[in-house]
């Protein structure tokens, strides 16, 4: 066949291709394309060709080759040796000596709880280790409203918020917290511990900077991991060194790009039981431009007149806080938690807040107890007088008449944190772990003699979010939860017998070790 001939056989299969081209539907439009393209721009006509036949090419290339074998075929023996040798990494870390010794021991309460609350054993003891301050668990009014609310809504809404798992009293409830606090409006979460660790991410990114107190909780801390900010701690409470701090971060900042800055802190610490300068903090973060994230789950419904939380017992309009972040599931004995601020601050989260948008609603039962307690707490305020009176007959019977400990809570916060006074863990050269030891079996003790309270529990920390330095470490603790559902007589009593307990143990581990002890009150 000569050059003339082919040339015609081409002609030929191309006319008899454009031919069975023009039949597929839409292929005069791409031929005008096609054309127009390359005749305004011939460059992006060549590119676009490359890329299809890339695209084609991709789609017919296997995923992986074919041609070379490059894994090892052994032999089944020696598969059956490897899955024997095999052993799964074990999903629970294995149980430390106090976790076993702590869970032999564990109390189990058998019915509902309250002040006086019976024991699986028969046994019915003083109960110091719930957050039920003031006995709403007990209340009838609450009950009926709970009962009525289940069986019109049922167990759970069984979806995520902003899809069918929002209703009516989801909404009522975030209203309800707004007015209380005073704040433009509320979002209301499925569960506490998830609240501040999500809010947190949510707003600060990379690049970001926080600056947060060194005694933050747990949930917090887990916030700050996941929120890839850079952190800058600062002491415990030290305000002082909260400002040199933030002057640095400004000064570091000089004009470069304004960075987003952040204080993330707590109101009542959990690990501390002390309580924050708010209006110093305000006139800190106004001066230097940052925004600020208050955790209330500890003070929310309990301090201020009314329970209103820090701002109202230290005089503070809501507003100049941007974040405020609750806990719905400990004064006011339902669930789930909330962040309270400006409209725009609350609507971001409804799209950008992990646990609220990947999670099931709050139970709408939940939700009707918090705005039922909300409300009872505005309308009778003695209750937490009648609270806080008990606070201090318990406290005059552990600090300062104790000899071995002392409470770092604030005067008003029910939940007394009591730790082994500095001079007694210098003198006896007491370890965390024996620290941790002689408080669990002051735990014991105190059960023992009818009363049962509970540890400040250490949480699992990660060095990677906590202070580099590390000069902060959780000083092991009791936790005595006051509740206005004990007379003050009961409550003198139950102060005496875990006083007696901790001095007890002390004195017989003391002894054991033949060590000198001051006088015993």
């Amino acid at each position: 066949m000569d050059l003339h001939e082919l040339q015609s056989q081409l002609a030929l299969w191309l006319d008899e291709a454009s031919y069975i081209f023009q039949k597929v539907p839409g292929s005069a439009v791409l031929i005008r394309y096609v054309r127009s393209s390359y005749q305004n721009d011939p460059v992006r006509s060549a590119i676009e060709l490359v890329l299809v036949i890339f695209f084609i090419r991709y789609l017919l290339s296997p995923s992986y080759s074919t041609s070379k074998q490059n894994f090892i075929k052994l032999r089944e023996d020696e598969i059956d040796e490897l899955v024997d040798e095999w052993v799964p990494e074990p999903l629970v870390a294995p149980q430390t000596a106090m976790e076993e010794l702590e869970a032999e021991r564990l109390p189990v309460i058998a019915g509902p709880t309250g002040p006086k609350t019976k024991l699986v054993n028969g046994r019915t003891v003083t109960n110091l280790a719930s957050y039920n301050f003031y006995n709403f668990n007990a209340n009838d009014e609450i009950k009926k409203k709970a009962i009525q609310t289940l069986r019109t809504y049922g167990v759970g809404p069984c979806g995520p918020p902003q899809f069918y798992g929002t209703q009516d009293v989801h909404m009522k409830t975030e209203a309800d917290i707004a007015s209380y606090l005073g704040t433009e409006a509320c979002i209301v979460y499925a569960q506490a511990f998830s609240t501040i660790s999500s809010v947190i991410p949510a707003f600060c990114k990379r690049g970001d900077i926080i600056v947060a107190d060194k005694a933050v909780n747990y949930s917090i801390r887990k916030g700050l991991e996941g929120s890839r900010s850079n952190i800058k701690w600062y002491d415990h409470g030290d305000m002082e060194d909260l400002e040199r701090i933030m002057q640095r971060v400004v000064r570091e900042q000089g004009r470069k790009k304004l960075t987003r800055r952040f204080i993330v802190t707590e109101a009542l610490f959990e690990t501390t039981g002390d309580s924050i300068d708010l209006p110093k903090l305000i006139e800190l973060k106004e001066k230097y431009k940052f925004r600020m994230m208050l955790d209330e789950t500890w003070s929310f419904g309990v301090l201020g007149r009314t329970g209103r939380g820090l701002t109202e017992a230290q005089n503070v309009d809501a507003s100049q806080v941007d974040m405020i972040i609750g806990s719905l599931a400990g004064p006011l004995c339902a669930g789930g938690g909330f962040c309270a601020g400006a409209t725009d601050v609350v609507e971001h989260q409804r799209l950008m807040a992990a646990s609220y948008t990947f999670s099931a609603a709050l139970p709408a039962m939940m939700a009707v107890v918090a705005s039922e307690t909300l409300n009872l707490l505005q309308s009778n305020p003695e209750m937490l007088l009648q609270c806080r009176e008990n606070i201090k007959s318990m406290k005059a019977q552990l600090d300062p008449r104790s000899d071995w400990v002392m409470c770092t809570s604030a005067p008003e916060n029910p939940i007394i944190i009591l730790v082994l006074k500095p001079e007694i863990v210098r003198s006896r050269r007491l370890s965390i772990e024996d620290q941790e030891r002689l408080l669990q079996e002051s735990v014991d003790e105190a059960l023992a003699n009818g009363v049962m309270i509970t540890r400040l529990k250490r949480s699992p920390i990660a060095e990677s979010i906590g202070p580099k330095d590390g000069s902060w470490v959780i000083q092991p603790a009791l936790k005595v939860c006051v509740t206005s559902g004990l007379s003050k007589k009961d409550i003198e009593k139950a102060g005496v017998t875990i006083r007696h307990a901790i001095t007890k143990v002390i004195t017989r581990k003391a002894n054991s070790k033949k060590l000198t002890l001051p006088p015993v009150a």
